[in-house]
């Protein structure tokens, strides 16, 4: 058996997230039905981790095991043959035995967009969040500054979160004023159900005046607040990169925290 690793860029807007669900067409259904047909067997695709509906990805990362012959550099073309328009794999690779695109990966990468211009526009519906004003950006960015380190971000997740496991390290926030766009991205070993949303939607309420950060600071240190489950719309929301080494991770001689139910 070969383990294969595949990165892949979709835009999430038709689908009802990463994971295969009864209730819609999911970007892991579409794609684990090219590697049946290109492999010709039965295949199980492992992600990364999940993306909800309207959510989007640069570098989602994904394996999956399989006798198929096919020369590894043919795999993406092959694959994309069969995959609709939205979904591209942008590189395959083999990987040892005991890899695993979930359970083997050290950290990740997500960045949010944020429309600032003064009007609803058309073009930017499906992969920003339209706040239709520049909030302020010296305190936003002493907001992502306290999510940095290791936290219990349990005041960080949706209800739904069924994860024990609530402390996450975030090792690096950044913010980027980029034409009539704002950006912010995080990463860290490992987000919560809905965590970088709800952090986002923090960090604008911040920069809007209408949050306090003391406001945050209690819910680092498990207060919840009023308000505490606001989260960001996820047509901002794209999964850039996935680390699966330490030479990726953002910082050299961060300390590295696997976590494996992200």
């Amino acid at each position: 058996m070969r383990t294969i690793k595949i990165t892949i860029e979709y835009e999430g807007t038709h689908y009802c997230g990463w994971q295969i669900q009864p209730n819609g067409v999911s970007v892991q259904e579409k794609i684990t039905e090219a590697i049946n047909k290109v492999m010709g067997e039965q295949t199980t695709l492992h992600g990364s981790g999940r993306t909800d509906a309207g959510v989007h990805a640069r570098g989602q990362c994904a394996s999956f095991k399989t006798q198929g012959t096919i020369p590894v550099q043919r795999i993406p073309q092959a694959l994309n043959s069969y995959l609709p328009s939205d979904i591209a794999i942008v590189a395959a690779e083999e990987r040892e035995a005991g890899f695993h695109a979930r359970y083997s990966a050290l950290g990740k990468k997500y960045s949010y967009q944020l429309s600032i211009l003064p009007y609803r526009s058309p073009l930017k519906r499906l992969y920003s969040w339209q706040l239709r004003q520049l909030p302020d950006m010296d305190k936003m960015r002493q907001a992502l500054t306290l999510f940095q380190g290791t936290h219990d971000f349990i005041s960080f997740r949706a209800s739904r979160s069924d994860i024990a496991n609530t402390v996450r390290t975030i090792w690096k926030t950044d913010l980027a004023l980029k034409d009539d766009c704002c950006w912010i991205s995080f990463e860290g070993n490992g987000f919560l159900y809905k965590m970088v949303r709800m952090l986002v939607a923090s960090t604008v309420q911040v920069g809007l005046g209408r949050k306090k950060l003391s406001e945050i600071e209690e819910r680092l240190n498990g207060k919840e607040v009023k308000d505490h489950k606001l989260t960001a719309p996820p047509q901002g929301l794209f999964l850039d990169n996935v680390y699966y080494s330490s030479e990726e991770l953002p910082e050299e001689g961060v300390f590295i925290t696997k976590i494996q139910n992200s």
